[in-house]
C-alpha cells in the first residue's frame, strides 16, 4: 500500500506593485494574473510587503479594512531572522557592483524571501528584472 504524503500548494510571491495596482483598479498583465491566483489562495506576501501596502492608506477606516483583508492572506517569512537579511544585502551590492542600485533594499529582501522558498516572484517593478539578471536563480512569474 503507497504511503501517504502532504502535499503543501504553491504560493505565488506578490510584490506590492502588483498589489497596489490591484487595489487602484488598474489593468494589467500582473493584475490580471493576481485575479486568477486569488480565488485559489496562491497568492501570497511578505511583511514588508505588507508594511508598503498598509502605508498607503489614506485613512484610518481604509487601513483598517486593509488590515482585515490581507492578514487572510499566506505570508512567507524569512527563513532565518539574521541571515535573510544579510543574503539581502549581499544581493543589493552584487548589484551595485555590476553597476545597478535598486531604488529600494526592500526589493532585495523581497527577492530573498521569494529565493528561500522557492517560489515565483509576481511584480511589475523594472528592479526585479535587473535583480534577477544578478541572482539568476530568482524566478520571475511568466506572463503569457
Amino acid at each position: 500500500m503507497p504511503c501517504a504524503r502532504t502535499w503543501v500548494r504553491a504560493v505565488i510571491l506578490v510584490d506590492s506593485s502588483v498589489w497596489i495596482d490591484l487595489l487602484r483598479d488598474v489593468k494589467t498583465p500582473q493584475t490580471l494574473a493576481l485575479h486568477e491566483l486569488l480565488p485559489r489562495r496562491e497568492a501570497a506576501l511578505t511583511a514588508v510587503i505588507y508594511q508598503e501596502i498598509l502605508q498607503g492608506a489614506a485613512t484610518p477606516e481604509r487601513f483598517t479594512k486593509l488590515k482585515r483583508y490581507f492578514r487572510t492572506l499566506p505570508f512567507l517569512n524569512p527563513a532565518h531572522p539574521v541571515e535573510t537579511w544579510e543574503a539581502a544585502a549581499e544581493l543589493y551590492m552584487r548589484c551595485r557592483q555590476r553597476g545597478y542600485t535598486p531604488r529600494s533594499p526592500h526589493d532585495c529582501l523581497v527577492a530573498r524571501i521569494a529565493l528561500e522558498h522557492k517560489t515565483f516572484l509576481l511584480h511589475d517593478d523594472r528592479d526585479f528584472v535587473a535583480i534577477a539578471e544578478v541572482e539568476t536563480r530568482l524566478k520571475l512569474f511568466p506572463l503569457t
